[in-house]
C-alpha cells in the first residue's frame, strides 16, 4: 500500500520564531514558483530607474518580435499583454515545461502577433508566458543574463545569497511520490525560469519580504505584487510546493509560509489567516 504523503510546512513571521511541521527546514532550498515573478518585475522596474529601458517599451524594441503588436514591457508585468497564461507549446504531463528552452522562446516570440487572445491592455490574464517573454526582455535591454540581472538588481543590493535557479542538489528539500521518495523537480530553468523557476531558502525568502515591502531598499514595491485590501502579497506553485508571502500594511506585519505536499491552497490559506487575524506575530 502507497504511503500517505505528510504536509511539510514552514512558517516565518515578523516577531515569532519559525514555526516548522513534518521536517521542513530553513536552510534548505525550496521551489518558490510564482514568487519568482517578484524577482523579474523589480529587476524591470530597477533598470527603469537606471535609464536601461522603459516599462512603456514595445517588445520588439528588445526581442525579435512582430512590429504593432502593441505589448508592452508593462503589459507583461502587470499580466495584461493578451497571451495566455501558459506558452502555446505540447506539455508531457510530467514534465510541462522540460520543452520550453531559448529556441522555443525565439519561435514564438517572432509569432507574438498571432498569440494574443484579447487586445493589449484591455484585460487582466495572468500569464507565466508573458513574465518568460519579460525576463527575456530584460536580460536584451541590460545586455546580461537574466539570472545575472536578478542578482545585481535585486538579490545584491538585499544581500541575499540562498536563492537561485540552480541549488546545491544535497540542499534541495522535494516533495514526495506516493512512497513517499523524493520526486524530481519540474525542469524550470529555461525560458520558464522568469516566470517561476527560482529556488530559495525560506529565510531568504523572508528577507526579500523584509527588503522589498517592509524596509523597501530598491524603492517602493513593483507592481507584479498583488494588492487586497490592506494586504501586498504574491504567492507561487509548483506540481509539489506551495508559497505565500506577503504584508499586511497597517501594522507592518509580514508572513512566509512554504508548504510542501499540500493542498494547491494551503499556503494561502495559513498566510492570509495570520495576516487578518493579526497573528503574524505568531499568535494562535
Amino acid at each position: 500500500m502507497a504511503l500517505r504523503r505528510r504536509t511539510r510546512t514552514a512558517v516565518l513571521t515578523s516577531a515569532a520564531p519559525p514555526r516548522l511541521t513534518g521536517g521542513h527546514r530553513t536552510d534548505a532550498y525550496v521551489e518558490i514558483g510564482s514568487l519568482t515573478k517578484v524577482l523579474t518585475g523589480t529587476a524591470l522596474d530597477r533598470l527603469a530607474a537606471d535609464g536601461a529601458l522603459t516599462p512603456d517599451d514595445p517588445v520588439e524594441r528588445w526581442l525579435d518580435a512582430p512590429h504593432g503588436t502593441g505589448i508592452t514591457l508593462r503589459h507583461l508585468a502587470e499580466h495584461t499583454s493578451g497571451l495566455p497564461r501558459l506558452p502555446p507549446l505540447r506539455r508531457p504531463r510530467r514534465d510541462p515545461y522540460v520543452r520550453f528552452d531559448a529556441a522555443a522562446l525565439r519561435s514564438l516570440v517572432g509569432r507574438l502577433d498571432a498569440l494574443v487572445t484579447t487586445a493589449p491592455g484591455t484585460a487582466e490574464e495572468y500569464s507565466n508566458f508573458g513574465y518568460a517573454v519579460l525576463g527575456a526582455a530584460l536580460a536584451a535591454a541590460a545586455g546580461e543574463p537574466y539570472e545575472r540581472v536578478v542578482q545585481r538588481c535585486v538579490l545584491d543590493p538585499l544581500g541575499i545569497g540562498e536563492m537561485t535557479a540552480r541549488p546545491p542538489a544535497d540542499r534541495r528539500l522535494t516533495g514526495t511520490g506516493r512512497w513517499g521518495r523524493p520526486r524530481a523537480a519540474w525542469t524550470m530553468d529555461g525560458a520558464v525560469l522568469p516566470a517561476g523557476g527560482y529556488w530559495a531558502t525560506p529565510s531568504a525568502v523572508a528577507a526579500l519580504v523584509r527588503g522589498l515591502l517592509v524596509e523597501q531598499v530598491p524603492g517602493p514595491p513593483a507592481p507584479t505584487w498583488r494588492q487586497d485590501g490592506p494586504l501586498t502579497w504574491h504567492n507561487g506553485g509548483t506540481r509539489d510546493a506551495r508559497v505565500f508571502a506577503g504584508l499586511h500594511r497597517e501594522n507592518r506585519t509580514w508572513v512566509v509560509v512554504h508548504c510542501l505536499d499540500a493542498r494547491p491552497d494551503e499556503a494561502d490559506r495559513i498566510g492570509v489567516r495570520l495576516l487578518m487575524d493579526g497573528k503574524a506575530d505568531g499568535g494562535r
